[in-house]
């Protein structure tokens, strides 16, 4: 019977520690067309990369929140209280990323001053 309690135990708490949020740095970027932004020009592209960056940091900065957050919640109560609650931005950091990635790309092959 002890066994069972530890296994449901170890379970419970494995899930909990899974539905924490990310760290920014360990979320991917999804992937997005650069033509997306073909019709803008290098000054334009730079302006959007700026605010996307900006972005970035605010998100990823809310996400930090997040985790430690969770972090915080899994050890007291075993729960991802800042996830649950809608504080996880992995979504909008993954495609933030991946609007940067593709105004660089755009920006490389326009050869605009980075």
């Amino acid at each position: 019977m002890k066994t069972i309690i530890n296994v449901g135990i170890l379970t419970a708490a494995a899930v909990a520690i899974g539905a924490c949020a990310k760290q920014p740095d360990e979320i991917a970027a999804i992937p997005m067309e650069s033509s997306m932004y073909a019709g803008q020009s290098c000054s334009s592209l730079s302006q959007t990369r700026l605010k996307l960056s900006q972005d970035l940091a605010n998100l990823s900065a809310q996400q930090k929140d997040a985790a430690s957050g969770d972090a915080f919640g899994v050890f007291l109560l075993g729960l991802p209280l800042s996830s649950m609650s809608g504080g996880d931005k992995e979504a909008a950091i993954s495609v933030t990323k991946g609007k940067l990635d593709a105004i660089n790309q755009e920006m490389a092959r326009k050869r605009c001053k980075m």
